[in-house]
């Protein structure tokens, strides 16, 4: 494929007839699992009546390649400062050995942690987040920003976890909630 390139998959509702779970080595590589509810009833509205219409929908270009490919670059100049980086390194170690970060309650309702490519992640969309903000330098408010969409695919509850309700982005927001901020 051409630079840029960008990759984006659906999920279907687990329950689906059909539908199967990728094995976590492969779910891991992608950097967000991005959780989208259903339309209120007004957005619903609108696209019905934008798809369902004798006209198609006019799509007109907002930014081209080489605008996207500046963009990153300068996405990548973006300061992290290593107070933060220790930040994402303790909320990645954190869903990996709880009870080191005073969240023994989580030890039983973790099956699997977050990987190294989590921290990646978690640095690259904050420098990304804080870029949309308008500013040259991350803060833990961008890492807390994005950090459940980046971590809660790569976060495995447990069966105990299951049987409790208790879904990864509870255990997330538990992480977070305990982890000094910088």
């Amino acid at each position: 494929l051409n630079e840029p390139f960008l990759v984006l998959a659906t999920q279907n509702p687990i329950d689906q007839e059909g539908t199967y779970n990728l094995p976590e080595a492969q779910v891991d590589r992608f950097m967000m699992k991005v959780t989208i509810d259903y339309p209120l009833k007004e957005e619903e509205r609108i696209i019905i009546e934008r798809m369902s219409g004798v006209e198609t929908p006019e799509v007109s270009a907002v930014i081209n390649a080489d605008d996207i490919k500046r963009a990153r670059e300068v996405v990548k100049s973006v300061y992290f400062d290593d107070k933060v980086k220790d930040y994402v390194l303790d909320i990645v170690s954190a869903t990996r050995n709880p009870k080191d970060y005073n969240l023994s309650e989580l030890e039983a309702l973790i099956s699997y942690g977050a990987s190294p490519r989590a921290s990646i992640a978690l640095i690259k969309a904050g420098k990304a987040h804080a870029f949309i903000q308008g500013r040259g330098f991350v803060s833990p408010e961008d890492i807390k920003a994005i950090g459940k969409d980046v971590l809660r695919h790569r976060v495995i509850p447990s069966f105990e976890a299951e049987a409790e309700n208790m879904t990864s982005d509870m255990i997330i927001e538990k992480i977070f909630a305990e982890i000094e901020v910088p």
